[in-house]
């Protein structure tokens, strides 16, 4: 396939699919637009995770191991910083510290998320190119039967316990798209706009929930592929399945394509799970990733999947 590929990723998911995609076309011609509502400021620093898991994913430094941070982390801060009483319920390595050290002195000379975040690609050597949702903030709150929680203090803190009734983004509808988004959903040249198997409610929805994101998903001339999350009947990770439960939902492919609604016009649906009706074209295949070859082969299918439906 020729053209331009355009990913909405957050996460562990999505990074390893948008490394997929860099092994089947060229890197330069990949542009991930990357959830933010995960962001926030910790001991007066901003930090922007799911940004920093695709950076050190694509640049070859992330801990696979352990699903985040980076790979011969050594941990002298937060060592120092539990000896003097220090919050240490939010990790942060001495070289993941770095980059939340330069991101917040810039963010705080005025510079805007969009560029910082380029130009540590380009430090990194990084072929795709790499757009956060906005440059304004947004948070992901969750109403839950523990109140109201910051996205960190429920997923990290409280390691996803709380039952969740609904799900918010503080300061989207006030918020821009990130300054080259639009276009590049838009551009002529995209043969094929991909959604990541990240969490629908916690990755991909704050990037929908952009005013102007949807719309022009929905008006670009390129198909929208999701690849789904749902892996015989099940999340591979983190708490995907237990907030469909919880917020009333099947966890099924259908219910994936049923949440993203009139966003999407084909769905890569994982061969543990039996498919029925879906109402639009989808494809089948094996879609864990434990491989680089497997997430190859994924990006592979997905594209696929776009041409026929293009």
């Amino acid at each position: 396939m020729s053209g331009r590929t355009v990913v909405l990723t957050g996460g562990v998911g999505g990074a390893k699919l948008v490394l997929g995609l860099q092994q089947v076309v060229e890197p330069s011609s990949i542009t991930a637009i990357v959830n933010t509502g995960d962001d926030f400021r910790h001991l007066g620093l901003w930090v922007s995770p799911d940004i920093d898991t695709l950076l050190y994913t694509l640049s070859g430094q992330a801990n696979a191991a352990q699903g985040w941070g980076r790979e011969g982390e050594s941990w002298a801060f937060m060592d120092a910083l539990r000896r003097l009483g220090g919050e240490d319920w939010f990790a942060l390595g001495d070289g993941d510290l770095a980059l939340h050290v330069l991101r917040s002195a810039r963010l705080a000379a005025g510079g805007t998320l969009t560029a910082i975040t380029a130009d540590f690609a380009s430090a990194w050597g990084i072929g795709p190119r790499i757009l956060p949702m906005s440059d304004q903030p947004v948070s992901t709150h969750l109403e839950t039967d523990q109140g109201d929680l910051a996205f960190q203090t429920y997923f990290v803190e409280q390691r996803c316990l709380p039952v969740v009734r609904r799900i918010g983004f503080q300061g989207a509808a006030a918020a821009r798209p990130g300054p080259d988004v639009i276009a590049a959903i838009l551009a002529e040249d995209v043969q094929a706009i991909l959604i990541a198997p990240s969490n629908p409610y916690l990755s991909i929805d704050p990037i929908l929930a952009v005013p102007d994101i949807r719309d022009a998903l929905c008006s670009a001339r390129a198909p929208v592929v999701v690849v789904s999350p749902i892996v015989g009947g099940a999340a591979v990770k983190g708490p995907t399945a237990k907030l469909m439960r919880e917020l009333g939902s099947a966890v099924s492919p259908a219910a994936v394509l049923a949440h993203y609604g009139d966003v999407v016009d084909a769905i890569l649906v994982d061969e543990r799970d039996a498919v029925l009706e879906l109402g639009v074209p989808y494809d089948i295949c094996d879609t864990l990733m434990h491989t680089l070859a497997d997430r190859a082969r994924v990006a592979k299918a997905a594209l696929a999947l776009a041409d026929r439906v293009r």
